[in-house]
């Protein structure tokens, strides 16, 4: 009679039976799957002693559980990939996984599928269709863009909607331009009402909401002086004047005919075409 072989746990009688050999000591089958037995890391339950078992690095799953987190597909015999969160995937899957996610619809991208392929800006990406203009909603796609804060508009509507507007042409001003009187103005638009010279850097002078610059000034809208016949131009010496009914003067001739005392803020005499002072007006 041969020797008897007991479970190691419940100590029932093996003979004849079927058992597991665990560590080397013998264990029947229910002893196995109730205290031995791995738990399958897909379906939380036991692997028995007659399923398959497969495992990797430290964790275990029944054959027909080691399958793609997202298509499902059986990887016993196939590549696979064990991601971070404890998912496991076919190669496929993983790289998609793995793929930029849009910031639009945060689908993933799958670059260079039609209108699946990404567009990137600053470490971020978005589907082609998804990569819009904030206001007409039309893709961006390859067209030229700019941003206010977090939104993209497309080259027309940040025009319509940011732009100033010239205060000559009333035409959007797109870049560079001119302040004047708090006024916007394109640099084209800013120029000499007669002459049409550039005004930007330059001395001019406005009247009637037109501008000139200081020798079409002088000779096409600057009164002359009573005194001197110069242009009234209001620079340089020519700042402060004297007006006198409809006549005007520099205030540096504005000086007595007979004696040139300047009458600037003093009481005078007109005789003619010429201002005396009231002594030199008693001689007259």
């Amino acid at each position: 009679m041969s020797d008897r072989t007991d479970c190691f746990y419940c100590r029932d009688n093996l003979q004849g039976k079927k058992y597991v050999k665990k560590d080397d000591k013998p264990v029947c089958v229910r002893c196995f799957e109730k205290l031995c037995a791995n738990t399958c890391a897909e379906c939380r339950k036991p692997i028995g002693a007659d399923a398959k078992e497969l495992n990797h690095k430290n964790r275990h799953w029944h054959e027909d559980c080691f399958r793609c987190a997202k298509c499902y597909k059986p990887l016993a015999n196939e590549p696979f990939a064990a991601r971070d969160d404890g998912k496991i995937m076919c190669g496929k899957c993983g790289a998609r996984e793995d793929s930029h996610r849009c910031q639009g619809c945060y689908k993933v991208i799958v670059p260079g599928v039609g209108s699946q392929s990404g567009v990137e800006y600053k470490h971020k990406s978005w589907h082609e269709q998804c990569f819009t203009c904030f206001e007409c909603k039309q893709p961006i796609s390859s067209q030229s863009f700019l941003t206010k804060g977090d939104d993209f508009y497309c080259s027309s509507c940040h025009e319509k909607k940011f732009a100033k507007n010239c205060a000559r042409c009333k035409e959007p001003i797109t870049s560079g331009g001119i302040n004047y009187q708090d006024k916007p103005w394109h640099s084209e638009c800013f120029v000499c009402h007669t002459c049409k010279k550039p005004l930007a850097g330059a001395r001019f002078t406005a009247h009637e909401d037109e501008f000139y610059c200081v020798d079409c000034y002088k000779t096409s809208v600057a009164k002359k002086c009573s005194g001197c016949q110069n242009p009234i131009t209001g620079f340089g010496r020519g700042t402060n004047v004297v007006n006198y009914e409809d006549k005007t003067w520099h205030e540096y001739c504005f000086n007595c005919k007979k004696c040139s005392l300047s009458l600037a803020h003093k009481r005078f005499v007109i005789n003619g075409e010429h201002i005396y002072c009231t002594d030199c007006a008693k001689k007259l």
